[in-house]
């Protein structure tokens, strides 16, 4: 008789607990395909996977990954925490942004660090289609890596926001492809006093209907272009927009051409420079290279240009 209470005792323990386990569990890992169902939140596994990347990120732990199973469109998203959304070769795989909305729009908390890979973002077209490909609002680090972002009504990619006081943020792009836009290519223009580090690595920018690459900071924040291409854009290749206030901040090109740009092919406005190594800029509407408003170039030799080669400071 005492075997029996206690093993009633122990079987009524294990059936609680089951019954009090967490309704909404998530996972570490979760599972989107184009043949998968939101209803299989809030566990998008790999056999029974979700369908967008909302649902799949609202569904999955901070610090994880979504991995995208096959090609489709998964829809825009919002990412507010520490989180990686994946595709490794499945085929085009990505967001269709209309009426004005955003594709990818990141904003995380202070310390939070989101990656992006292999994924497509386009706008259905320049009259209807969404405004940014990608806008990088709040968080440690963006790191945006073999993606391509075409045909969005304003910037393709955004970094907008605040820098809160004594941090520093990090925004890095690598093989990554930007064309086709109603505005910049890329734009970066955080306010706050934190620091930021930008490094495009093999990054394309093409046929937008303003700068390739632009930049507006203030302060010791810097930006690094290597091996990479502005063209066809219809104001300036690569441009560095100081503020009116010291120090500085700089842009450093390397190994990059800047080709048939409207302006400039690397431009350095206001209170800022633009440093040139072992570049090709050739055939840029106003010149190749130049400085307006007070602003700096500076050559540390190995530029290739065809228009009205001049430099402020000078290091050749």
């Amino acid at each position: 008789m005492i075997r029996f209470r206690s093993s009633l005792l122990i079987g009524s323990v294990i059936a609680l607990a089951v019954f009090t386990a967490p309704a909404h569990a998530q996972q570490a890992r979760s599972f989107v395909s184009g043949l998968g169902s939101d209803l299989n939140a809030p566990n998008c596994t790999r056999t029974a996977p979700c369908r967008t990347f909302q649902t799949a990120h609202n569904n999955t732990l901070a610090s994880g990954e979504i991995t995208v199973l096959d090609a489709g469109s998964y829809g825009s998203v919002t990412i507010t925490k520490n989180i990686s959304i994946i595709n490794d070769g499945v085929g085009e795989a990505g967001a269709l942004v209309s009426g004005g909305g955003v594709g990818i729009t990141v904003n995380a908390g202070a310390n939070d660090r989101v990656s992006l890979r292999g994924l497509t973002i386009k706008g259905l077209d320049l009259q209807y289609g969404g405004s940014n490909g990608i806008k990088f609002m709040s968080g440690a680090s963006l790191t945006v890596e073999n993606c391509a972002i075409r045909n969005m009504t304003g910037d393709g990619i955004e970094m907008l926001g605040d820098l809160p006081s004594g941090t520093i943020s990090t925004f890095t792009l690598s093989n990554t492809f930007v064309s086709d836009n109603g505005g910049n290519g890329i734009y970066i223009q955080p306010t706050g006093s934190g620091g930021l580090r930008v490094l495009l690595n093999r990054v394309e920018i093409y046929n937008n209907l303003a700068d390739g690459l632009g930049i507006a900071v203030s302060g010791l924040n810097s930006a690094v272009v290597t091996d990479s291409v502005s063209a066809n854009n219809l104001m300036s290749g690569f441009v560095m927009f100081g503020r009116s206030q010291l120090p500085c901040p700089s842009l450093t090109i390397i190994r990059s051409l800047a080709y048939s740009n409207g302006k400039y092919g690397a431009q350095a406005d206001l209170c800022s420079y633009v440093v040139l190594t072992d570049n090709v800029m050739i055939n840029n509407f106003i010149s190749d290279w130049g400085f307006t408003n007070g602003g700096t170039v500076i050559s540390y030799g190995g530029n290739l240009g065809s228009g009205n080669i001049s430099f402020s400071n000078p290091k050749q």
